[in-house]
């Protein structure tokens, strides 16, 4: 697939950016589980936190495949900051600007997408995870308000957010048609960060257990209307799958690079592991890998710019991308042999931050459930 010129100038832009900003650091975030609040505000400042957002509204609008391109470049140097700018770009700003009222959008978008606060999305719960449809959050109409009761598990930014996209009950006879969407800022009396988990990798970005404790919001606050939070949840599946793809070939290319210049610098038998055939053979297997990874986000990306229909090619790319990851970042810490195993060199850590994007925006299983069905439709 061949990019025109002006994605090429973004993908480079935020490369350089991620050279100088994100990958000399991204060891010690990871170590001290250090927020890269900076780093995050740079990538705002260069349009990349509302990179499909109008520029109306703040964003900087270059388009879905340039958006996947420049999270893959964030990915490379850190998964933690590609998952913090991959959510507030596809779960935080897309439902309040396609969902939204004006008034909405100008109070939480624009700063949402403009990089001056980061955006969390409350859907998960510690009972219900896949299954989007058993949510236990309640809340209730007070007059002009509605009062939100309940806990929300694996919330992204959770912490360090200043509004976020609450999905809640307001129905209970109703079923999916009963779940509503709020916009909650996030300093609101009853928005309670429980608890910060302990994860595998990733550990710069906060994911976060919350619990609303009669958290009282404006009833202006209701996302679209009620009864429509399950369509809202749903409604940018694609794009977070995209996401996600793009992050693990960042990730993954990350690994190979690793691979490659401790295979040109190690010497085994007299000679670079390079120039052992059963290294080489391995890493050409994994570049072979991350090209075709590459091509099958870039395509649902460019079918979800034209705006056609990509659900199951977004599916297929979250995928085989996340499988691919795994596999190339075992490989390169094979091709470190002990080293590999221990955090002097990355790849460690390539390998803890990548074994996620099998979970989230939707497991693999769920994947081969939606790509399964397309099968089937006539």
């Amino acid at each position: 697939m061949l990019l025109t010129e002006e994605q090429r100038m973004i993908r480079d832009a935020a490369r350089d950016f991620v050279q100088n900003r994100i990958t000399p650091f991204a060891h010690e975030w990871d170590k001290n589980k250090t927020f890269p609040k900076d780093a995050i505000q740079g990538l705002g400042e260069l349009g990349f936190l509302g990179m499909t957002i109008p520029e109306q509204w703040g964003g900087s609008n270059i388009g879905y495949i340039s958006a996947a391109l420049v999270i893959e470049e964030i990915a490379a140097g850190d998964a933690a900051c590609s998952t913090i700018v991959a959510v507030n770009n596809s779960v935080a700003c897309m439902p309040i600007y396609a969902f939204g009222n004006d008034a909405q959008k100008e109070k939480f978008l624009k700063p949402l997408a403009s990089g001056k606060m980061l955006g969390a999305f409350c859907l998960t719960e510690p009972h219900a995870g896949s299954d989007a449809s058993d949510l236990r959050t309640k809340a209730v109409k007070d007059g002009d308000h509605y009062v939100l009761n309940g806990s929300k598990q694996f919330i992204t930014s959770g912490k360090n957010a200043g509004v976020a996209i609450v999905f809640a009950v307001t129905d209970p006879s109703a079923g999916k048609k009963g779940i509503s969407a709020f916009i909650v800022p996030t300093d609101t009396p009853g928005y309670q960060v429980a608890r910060i988990e302990e994860k595998l990798g990733q550990h710069a970005s906060d994911t976060a257990q919350i619990v609303f404790d009669n958290c009282r919001i404006p009833a202006e606050n209701l996302l679209g209307k009620e009864g429509e939070g399950y369509k809202i949840a749903l409604s940018n599946l694609e794009g977070g799958r995209i996401g996600i793809g793009a992050q693990a070939v960042g990730i993954a290319r990350a690994a190979l690079e690793a691979a490659v210049r401790y295979a040109e610098e190690r010497k085994a038998f007299g000679k670079p592991l390079a120039d052992h055939q059963a290294v080489s053979f391995s890493l050409a297997q994994v570049a072979t890998e991350i090209e075709a990874a590459r091509l099958m986000y870039l395509q649902a990306a460019a079918l979800r710019e034209a705006g056609q229909p990509c659900l199951k090619e977004a599916s297929m790319a979250k995928l085989f991308c996340s499988q691919v990851v795994e596999r190339a970042c075992s490989a390169a810490i094979q091709v470190h042999g002990g080293y590999g195993y221990l955090t002097d060199f990355p790849v460690e850590k390539y390998y803890r931050d990548q074994r996620v994007c099998q979970i989230y925006e939707g497991t693999s299983e769920v994947q081969k459930l939606v790509i399964g069905r397309s099968l089937f439709q006539h």
